[in-house]
């Protein structure tokens, strides 16, 4: 299961997500994706804290949202890992940032 939650300024949009990003849940996050994208020209980070799982095919989704200029956001070390591994292909534009968590350092 996943819950992605919304949060729209007026300068930016956030998507938090908690749960597993896996199965049928990668094709609700993708199509929450392109609906914010639709709707606004804000910057997007997305908020990966509550993710307790990815899976390889949420991966290659996150890395699709990264390259297209996505923040992404993590603690934790396996989603940390997860995020280091999309972010090492590297981007023109650096908008990249890993979130620590306080416990883990």
């Amino acid at each position: 299961m996943l819950k992605i939650t919304p949060h729209i300024t007026e300068h930016s949009t956030r998507l938090v997500l908690e749960g597993r990003l896996a199965g049928p849940w990668v094709d609700e996050l993708e199509r929450v994706w392109r609906d914010s994208k639709k709707s606004s020209a804000n910057a997007l980070t997305v908020d990966l804290t509550g993710v307790t799982y990815i899976e390889q095919e949420g991966k290659g989704l996150l890395s699709r949202m990264w390259l297209a200029g996505a923040e992404l956001l993590a603690s934790g070390c396996c989603s940390r890992s997860t995020l280091e591994d999309i972010m090492s292909a590297g981007r023109s534009a650096p908008s990249n940032r890993i979130a620590k968590d306080s416990s883990n350092q």
